[in-house]
């Protein structure tokens, strides 16, 4: 019996709203938990959203922008209570790559496409949760995510390598030259800012080590910018964040350009898919500790409005952060009001502490985003790839050296991974196994190859397809058959175990129509045996069963064995007359 998953109907007035569904619920106990939640998260969030926002070459106070509202909105709106929203590694970098090709690192006008894209990522969200079409995201398989994951994690540790050495460079169009200017100019670094950078990354890695539990990332930010101060780091050469406006983000219509826009479809596309993949990754995690249903399209949509919220109001593009959600279970969130204190602390900080920000080195900067895509680095789970499929693993190894090569533009790497992925799995089922079955000492039919069998009758060979007979396999299966007719003149039936046999598309009735055609011609029977209920449902409804034959398809494969030998042991017609003449 299948195993069929329903849902029940959702309300109208829950989608629009379904906050509605938990906010009555919270009591005390609850919001002390949100409470504690989310002001520890916000203590990381803050300074993540500042280096996520170098990373995406805007100025830093769009980071805490896009920590305040798309934070309240995601929770809002979304549908997993500890899933926190705000500036993420992968997209802040997506997005400095997209934009990079439309207009000059650092300009107004590249501020003005980051803001769009927020908007067009966010669009692109909130249609496919809208129109449920949460499962497009299977499309993505996990090896090619992987290997895209583990280049992007190289790609934004090396990209902040400038500003680790104190180097003011020119980005051009391809990453790996930058990289290598980085090199070349390693001699002319800023020492000062070498020591920041190099002693924040030591520093945050002993804390993880040593001091899991406290707030590391804080921590370095405090001591750094107090030490920027004291020895005067800003007039020694070195870059530090600057004000930071104080009080509440401008909202505001985003920047709108027709012609931007259309070039940036593409890359807005696979930033709504990526960056809802790291938020899908989350959300999984805290249903699965939770023991709590959570509902793809619906975070579709809260992710989505997210993002567009982020460009109302001065902000970048957003997604569901793996650490910080992780951060956010682990001291005891449980529901979307943890997000929710969480941007009330980044609003708090926008309105009075801005000032304390300034001398923070723009290294220290660039040592948080290292340590935070350092844990995203996972060679083994390329090399299980290789193992358990040679051809996941290549779909991993070709999307990793895509990614690489194509940077900074990685949203070609993870669409050449898609699009090989396709093609090896249409590879894959064209030609599915067709087994040659043979009989043990117990009766059962086995892979002959495998066990090294004899046939199941000198007259009759039973063999398995393993696969959906559909339109991309079905020549190969009946090349299988009348091989096995031209290649044995004592052949006279052919039993098809059918219980590998998935689906079957009106190309495979077709073939099938055509093939007892060629058979009935030699003079070979066909019979199958253990047919799906799937499968026998499209025989019956499209008048097949009759062309085969009821009495040609077996409910088990010993009756099928059974009765086919008394058809080929019994003489024919022909031999009959000879004898009696």
């Amino acid at each position: 019996m299948a195993i069929e998953i329903k849902h029940p109907p959702v309300p109208v007035w829950q989608r629009l709203f379904p906050f509605l569904v938990w906010l009555p619920k919270v009591n005390r106990q609850i919001l002390r938990a949100d409470l504690i939640a989310g002001l520890t998260v916000a203590l990381v969030a803050i300074p993540q959203s500042l280096a996520y926002a170098q990373l995406a070459g805007v100025p830093p106070y769009y980071g805490l922008y896009a920590s305040f509202l798309p934070v309240i909105i995601g929770a809002l709106y979304g549908s997993s209570p500890a899933l926190s929203t705000g500036p993420v590694a992968m997209t802040s970098l997506l997005t400095a790559a997209s934009v990079m090709t439309l207009a000059k690192f650092g300009t107004d006008q590249f501020y003005a496409y980051v803001i769009l894209m927020a908007l067009l990522s966010g669009l692109f969200q909130v249609g496919l949760g809208i129109a449920r079409m949460g499962v497009l995201i299977n499309f993505l398989s996990y090896p090619v995510l992987r290997g895209f994951i583990n280049a992007a994690a190289i790609i934004i540790a090396l990209a902040q390598l400038p500003a680790m050495l104190g180097l003011k460079l020119e980005h051009s169009t391809h990453f790996m030259m930058d990289v290598l200017h980085v090199v070349e100019n390693a001699s002319n670094s800023h020492l000062p800012s070498l020591a920041f950078g190099l002693g924040s990354l030591v520093f945050l890695i002993l804390m993880k080590k040593l001091a899991p539990k406290l707030p590391g990332v804080l921590l370095v930010v405090m001591i750094t910018t107090y030490f920027s101060y004291l020895t005067g780091f800003e007039a020694k050469g070195g870059t530090v964040v600057g004000e930071i406006p104080q009080g509440l983000p401008s909202f505001s219509l985003p920047p709108f350009d027709w012609n931007a826009s259309m070039h940036m479809l593409p890359a807005a596309f696979v930033i709504a898919i990526i960056s809802f993949m790291e938020a899908m990754s989350s959300s999984k995690i805290i249903a699965i500790k939770t023991r709590t249903r959570w509902d793809e399209n619906q975070e579709l949509v809260g992710q989505g409005l997210a993002k567009i919220a982020a460009a109302f109001s001065t902000g970048m593009p957003v997604s569901g952060s793996f650490s910080r959600s992780a951060l956010n279970l682990a001291t005891g969130a449980k529901t979307g009001l943890a997000s929710v204190f969480s941007a009330v602390l980044v609003l708090i900080t926008l309105l009075f502490f801005t000032p304390l920000m300034y001398h923070l080195p723009k290294p220290v900067l660039a040592a948080i985003i290292m340590m935070a895509v350092g844990s995203l680095i996972d060679v083994q789970t390329i090399k299980d790839a290789w193992r358990a499929n040679r051809q996941d693993g290549i779909a991993a190894l070709v999307t990793f050296g895509a990614t690489l090569a194509f940077a900074p533009n990685i949203q070609n790497g993870i669409l050449t991974g898609i699009l090989l992925s396709l093609v090896l799995f249409l590879f894959r089922t064209m030609r599915p196994a067709v087994v040659l079955l043979g009989v043990d000492e117990h009766g059962v039919l086995r892979s002959a190859k495998r066990y090294n069998l004899p046939k199941l009758h000198p007259r009759i060979t039973a063999i398995r397809f393993d696969g959906q007979l559909y339109f991309a396999n079905v020549s190969y299966f009946e090349e299988s058959v009348l091989y096995l007719v031209s290649s044995d003149p004592d052949l006279r039936h052919i039993l098809v175990v059918g219980d590998g046999i998935n689906g079957l598309d009106a190309s495979g009735v077709e073939m099938l129509k055509n093939l007892l055609e060629r058979l009935e011609k030699n003079e070979v029977g066909l019979s199958f045996c253990n047919l799906k209920s799937s499968v026998r449902a499209v025989l019956e409804r499209t008048g097949l069963i009759e062309r085969i034959g009821e009495h040609n398809i077996y409910p088990t494969v010993e009756m099928a064995i059974r009765e086919i030998r008394k058809k080929v042991e019994q003489p024919s017609e022909a031999q009959t007359t000879e004898a009696v003449a």
